[in-house]
């Protein structure tokens, strides 16, 4: 996670640091993909299947996703494992329910995700203060996307001034 964290529990000492569910769905999906490829599913979608969730899914994808877990009882148990981390967030309310719901899932997973769990597992404070607020980077991820637009617009700014009048410019809606 970087020093990012670092800065941020020295410029506000009292905040509740909070790690992004969409990073950590990131890596767990990233396991996924990879056991994927290990066991050779190249069925045509096959990617686009497993890391979509579930519940967005058409009736037709869902059959051909059944279809392809059917054939491959590992990988079923693996999407299996990253829909339940999934709605760990959607159904726990408290910070006690979410650990527990994550400890048991780490438990769990330690085959699937070699790469995601160790990362859960360390940040695991950081992730279960989610459920203090509920809070997420997105509005943050946004503007700093915003920021690097306008940075390369301008071609990179060789005057600070002018890079924060388009800033400002572009932020006071």
């Amino acid at each position: 996670m970087g020093g990012f964290p670092k800065v941020v529990q020295q410029v506000f000492p009292n905040a509740a640091l909070v790690i992004d569910r969409f990073h950590l769905m990131k890596a767990v999906n990233q396991d996924l993909n990879k056991l994927r490829r290990t066991l050779g599913v190249t069925d045509r979608g096959s990617k686009f299947l497993l890391l979509h969730n579930r519940p967005d899914l058409t009736a037709t994808q869902t059959l051909k996703l059944a279809s392809i877990l059917e054939r491959f009882p590992c990988l079923k148990i693996a999407y299996e494992l990253k829909e339940s981390f999934r709605k760990i967030y959607q159904t726990n309310h408290t910070v006690e329910s979410g650990q527990a719901q994550f400890e048991q899932w780490l438990q769990l997973a330690q085959l699937f995700f070699a790469k995601a769990v160790p990362t859960i597992r360390n940040h695991l404070d950081g992730i279960c203060n989610y459920f203090l607020s509920r809070t997420t980077s997105g509005v943050m991820e946004g503007i700093n996307n915003r920021i690097k637009l306008i940075k390369r617009q301008g071609y990179g700014f060789s005057n600070f001034d002018n890079f924060r009048t388009r800033l400002l410019a572009c932020f006071s809606d």
